[in-house]
């Protein structure tokens, strides 16, 4: 069938199928030339195969169709700050609708089914063969972050009305935070070296870099939560703020987590989320027991 006898719905969505392939081909080309060894060719393997998927639909439509300059600067950007893995895979979550849209086109243009099957596998296997150190040392991190959102927030929360003092409640954080991040860190360094001793070693992590993931999260995370007592002079405000970043660290990480490891998003956020929450109760009812208890003035 001609595409000018396709109906007008189908003929547009040929002709954004055309234009997503040639804005992915821009983009799988442009991070490719910043990889190197088995990531360069992946990388590179699906940009030819999505140029390929071009030519296909231009073949169909008879038409030159230019790429999204602005989607392949921010996947681009995303990849190079969040990484590749997650960069492309929202890339490719954001298509999701593209699949819909090739099916119904399939039932006018049979021929175009193995551009579908490509896609897929685009997802499924090779995007699969990335080999990235941020998701080789993700469980470093999140060891790192959730024991600082944990701890930290329920610190806050009991130090918050037990001094009252947004500067001395923001030091005495800072100082139990940096503490317990070298200890956690630590710790990681002696648990990661226990595992390698049982591990393949094609399969056994670097316990330095372990221990370095684990402390840099809990350092960043520790400088989000009293950010606020740096700023603000009502305690309480401080910790509203710090409870709303401690929310936003736990909605931004697992939908990283979601997205670059295909896992449930829903799940894991509100155990998080509870845990989190639940400690930061818990400590601000000890800090007003101790505060009354003690008759605490500062």
């Amino acid at each position: 069938m001609k595409f000018s006898e396709l109906p007008a719905h189908i003929r547009q969505s040929i002709l954004e199928a055309q234009k997503n392939e040639i804005t992915e081909f821009g983009v799988y080309s442009r991070i490719s030339k910043i990889e190197s060894g088995k990531n360069r060719e992946v990388l590179k393997q699906i940009a030819k195969d999505e140029f390929t998927h071009y030519k296909r639909w231009k073949n169909i439509t008879g038409v030159n169709i230019k790429a999204s300059k602005f989607k392949i600067f921010v996947y681009s950007l995303i990849s190079r700050v969040f990484g590749i893995t997650f960069g492309l895979k929202l890339m490719e979550n954001g298509e999701k609708s593209a699949q819909d849209r090739y099916k119904e086109i399939a039932r006018y243009l049979p021929e175009i089914e193995d551009i579908i099957a490509d896609e897929d596998r685009h997802e499924e296997e090779l995007l699969g063969m990335l080999d990235e150190e941020k998701l080789n040392y993700m469980g470093s991190v999140v060891l790192g972050l959730n024991d600082a959102l944990v701890e930290l927030t329920g610190a806050l929360a009991g130090l918050s009305f037990a001094l009252q003092k947004t500067k001395l409640i923001a030091i005495t954080a800072f100082i139990t935070g940096i503490a317990a991040s070298f200890s956690m860190a630590a710790s990681e360094y002696l648990s990661t070296k226990a595992e390698n001793a049982d591990a393949v070693d094609e399969k056994a992590k670097s316990p330095v870099k372990a221990s370095v993931y684990t402390g840099i999260a809990y350092i960043i995370t520790v400088l989000m939560l009293i950010l606020p007592y740096m700023i603000f002079n009502n305690y309480l405000v401080c910790l509203i703020v710090a409870v709303a970043i401690a929310i936003f660290i736990i909605f931004f990480f697992n939908y990283y987590i979601s997205v670059a490891k295909n896992l449930t998003f829903s799940t894991r956020f509100f155990e998080m989320l509870f845990l989190s929450m639940g400690v930061a109760i818990l400590s601000f009812g000890v800090g007003v027991i101790v505060r009354v208890a003690f008759n605490v003035e500062v």
